[in-house]
């Protein structure tokens, strides 16, 4: 199951998120959507980075009925990123999420030898979505 905190007007598809937890866990998650300027504040409190970004992983220890840990998504930046990409909304965030869950599983496309992009490929044909994060970051 997935705790959604939503800081902004935006309606996400929920049926979405959940069909894409469940194809990876069966713990609950929180997401937060927020906007940039509190995705800045965490991205400098946690990561040093004073700039807001599209998602932050939060993992928390595996403790048993406690969740996986916490997405938390810029609907603000997904927006822009998805008219530059031609995307919907939706799509966008459904990227960010496939994205920040496989975090909380524990991979790290910046440090392993392609599990994350392999995987993230995985998810986005099986649920028909456009490019991941990872093959847009390896084009530019």
């Amino acid at each position: 199951m997935i705790e959604i905190t939503n800081e902004t007007g935006y309606k996400p598809n929920e049926n979405l998120l959940e069909a894409i937890a469940s194809k990876l866990t069966d713990r609950d998650i929180e997401l937060l959507l927020t906007d940039n300027d509190t995705i800045r504040k965490m991205n400098l409190s946690h990561r040093g980075m004073d700039a807001p970004t599209d998602v932050l992983s939060f993992p928390l220890e595996k403790v048993p009925f406690a969740p996986l840990g916490e997405i938390v998504i810029s609907v603000e930046y997904a927006g822009k990123k998805a008219g530059e990409y031609g995307n919907s909304l939706d799509e966008e965030i459904a990227l960010l999420f496939i994205h920040g869950l496989l975090h909380l599983l524990g991979y790290d496309h910046e440090t392993d030898s392609g599990q994350m992009r392999k995987k993230e490929e995985e998810l986005i044909r099986l649920f028909g979505l456009p490019d991941s994060l990872i093959v847009r970051s390896s084009e530019e």
